[in-house]
């Protein structure tokens, strides 16, 4: 049995991907050979959210409750040991593939309403590798009657060639984060990223950096993208570079809680909203019937090899 149904291979442009039905998880991703992201075997569940579609929300809603006009909504406490609705309603969620070719993939899903979301989503993830690298784009579309809320993102675990996180830098122009409860990693506000050692617009060595934290106040280039560079040994690395559809960015560094994957992997999550803003209404997307939003990111190779123009630099 393999937990995640059909795994869809990708090959293309040096780039190799394994896509799973179930959850339109990322599973695989490699240039040359050399992987790009930490995934999970052909016979694993992905224990932490490993290469993820979340929708509709992206990480933590407290207590897995919110108000929603004139009604208060109960949602399960998907991470329980801190009493929270964690990731959205589609990781493990049956996904269907509309179109497939060598290089591409295109999945559906389609979120009925239920008790503690009663809204009617129809989700579509599509895959597509191409020169700059492995593009993701996620389009959500409102099919009911009624405005919803909604947030999203996708939760990949970054790979920057040889060592552990400890030999590489990271490099992300982003001036504030997100100041948590220690319990339940809660938002509590917001802070400038250089008095508690989260300044990472020039190149940082991550070395003893232990962070769990959204970012936000990113710097868009003019073409409204920002880009994320996490560098190894010999200046080999990956990029991710997403759109402004996305104004704020989780970076999560393993510790012993995941000993399989401890220091051997950046997360980065790409958010189109906060931590808990189906509570605190902060830049959460709200879609009236018939209304559409999309996001989209590339993660990509970085080698001192590479051309720009192959590059996500």
């Amino acid at each position: 049995m393999i937990p995640t149904g059909t795994q869809i291979v990708l090959h293309g442009h040096g780039l190799s991907a394994i896509v799973t039905e179930v959850g339109a998880t990322l599973r695989e991703l490699s240039w040359q050979g050399r992987p790009l992201v930490a995934g999970f075997g052909r016979h694993d569940l992905p224990h932490a959210y490993q290469g993820a579609v979340l929708a509709p929300w992206p990480n933590r809603l407290a207590g897995g409750r919110y108000r929603w006009g004139e009604d208060l909504y109960q949602l399960p406490l998907t991470e329980p040991e801190r009493l929270n609705a964690l990731h959205g309603l589609v990781c493990f969620a049956p996904w269907q593939v509309v179109d497939h070719d060598a290089a591409s993939v295109t999945l559906t899903h389609r979120l009925w309403p239920q008790r503690g979301y009663p809204f009617l989503l129809d989700l579509q993830a599509r895959y597509e590798l191409a020169d700059p690298g492995l593009t993701f784009t996620l389009t959500a579309v409102n099919a009911g009657d009624a405005p919803a809320p909604y947030g999203a993102s996708f939760h990949p675990y970054l790979i920057a060639g040889g060592g552990r996180v400890d030999d590489w830098t990271v490099q992300v122009p982003a001036a504030s984060y997100l100041t948590v409860d220690p319990d339940r990693l809660l938002p509590v506000g917001t802070a400038p990223v250089g008095p508690a050692g989260y300044d990472f617009r020039s190149p940082t060595s991550l070395r003893g950096i232990e962070v769990d934290h959204a970012f936000t106040d990113l710097t868009f280039d003019d073409a409204g993208t920002v880009a994320l560079r996490l560098v190894g040994p010999g200046g080999r690395g990956v990029g991710l570079r997403w759109d402004s559809g996305a104004p704020w960015v989780q970076l999560c560094i393993p510790d012993e809680n995941n000993p399989t994957m401890t220091r051997q992997a950046l997360a980065v999550e790409p958010m189109t909203c906060p931590p808990d803003a189906f509570n605190s209404g902060v830049d959460l997307v709200i879609l009236p019937p018939g209304g559409e939003h999309t996001f989209r990111l590339t993660i990509g190779p970085i080698d001192p090899a590479l051309t720009t123009a192959s590059s996500t630099s």
